[in-house]
């Protein structure tokens, strides 16, 4: 199948995706609804609607970092969440709430995407030149874990039970309850890291050949670091910051189109942007079709589906060590 016809099929799945999410849920709302007196219209209005935009510019923007850090890391299990970057947003939005300014969704927001933008700076400068997957696991597990560890201390500190219940459930994030106020808020900055992230195409290009080669070529490495930090700062941070944690989009899409569009980095960005739309808009989407009143968070759901795929992946890895 060529590129273009990819994309399209990848553009009409994320169509249909949107369309299942905005009648699923405890109600279901058929299509007849939509333009008649029902009720049920102010459901997909008020409720779904902005639900399913977050659901698609959140997927975009994780698959696409996912995408971006694999080829910058030039290792396949790279993912803003495994590395460190998504706990470190967390972590900064959750300072913002221990100290009693995240009530502001500027400065929560603020909060999670500096401390995104710092987990990316020191985890490159933790790994270094070194390409190897077991570095770079390590570098991206003690980032995770000191970002959790800070986490849990703030959690463990805080000032009252009511404020440590709502920072175990964002944390845990979900779409439930989202409105046109976080679009406004988030839109800009997940768009102005996505359209960073585009640029870095022809550079990844070049670093997979190795960094003595893309030197040669004129590419500034320092130059491709720090756009890749403010991207995944602003893209990373502002989801963090309107959902709580979902994790393992990015390391879940760039593996399911890579067959399709091949091993390039550049030609890995677009549709990751796509199929991580699609992903994270049909989780959100079965989420809310669970049984019983209440419905499964969105980050343990993707934690769920992720947890084996990143299982299966370091096997086939080791496989091919051996």
């Amino acid at each position: 199948m060529t590129r273009p016809r990819i994309l399209l099929a990848l553009t009409l799945a994320a169509t249909l995706a949107a369309a299942l999410s905005l009648m699923a849920g405890k109600t279901w709302v058929p299509f007849d609804a939509w333009w008649s007196t029902d009720p049920r219209w102010w459901i997909i209005f008020d409720l779904r609607v902005p639900r399913t935009l977050l659901a698609l510019m959140i997927g975009a923007v994780l698959g696409l970092s996912g995408a971006v850090l694999q080829g910058y890391l030039r290792n396949p299990l790279a993912d803003p969440g495994l590395v460190g970057v998504s706990s470190a947003a967390a972590f900064g939005a959750v300072t913002a709430i221990f100290f009693g300014i995240g009530g502001s969704v500027w400065m929560l927001a603020g909060s999670a995407m500096a401390a995104a933008a710092l987990s990316v700076a020191l985890l490159a400068f933790l790994v270094g030149r070194s390409a190897s997957a077991v570095s770079f696991i390590l570098a991206g597990t003690i980032l995770s874990a000191l970002a959790a560890a800070l986490t849990t201390l703030l959690i463990s500190i805080a000032p009252n039970p009511f404020a440590t219940a709502e920072i175990v459930t964002w944390l845990m994030g979900a779409l439930t309850d989202r409105g046109y106020d976080e679009i406004v808020f988030a839109a800009p900055f997940m768009a102005l890291g996505a359209l960073l992230l585009l640029t870095t195409g022809r550079t990844l290009d070049a670093l997979a050949l190795g960094e003595d080669v893309a030197r040669s070529m004129g590419i500034s490495i320092p130059r491709l670091q720090a756009i890749i930090a403010l991207g995944l700062g602003l893209g990373v941070g502002a989801s963090v910051a309107v959902t709580g944690v979902v994790g393992f989009v990015g390391l879940i899409v760039p593996h399911i189109v890579r067959p399709l569009v091949g091993q390039k980095p550049s030609a890995l960005l677009v549709p990751s942007m796509l199929a991580g739309a699609l992903l994270l808009t049909i989780a959100d989407s079965l989420v809310r079709m669970t049984p019983g009143a209440g419905e499964l968070k969105l980050g343990v759901a993707m934690a769920l589906i992720g947890a084996p795929f990143f299982f299966w992946l370091l096997w086939r890895y080791r496989r091919h060590m051996a």
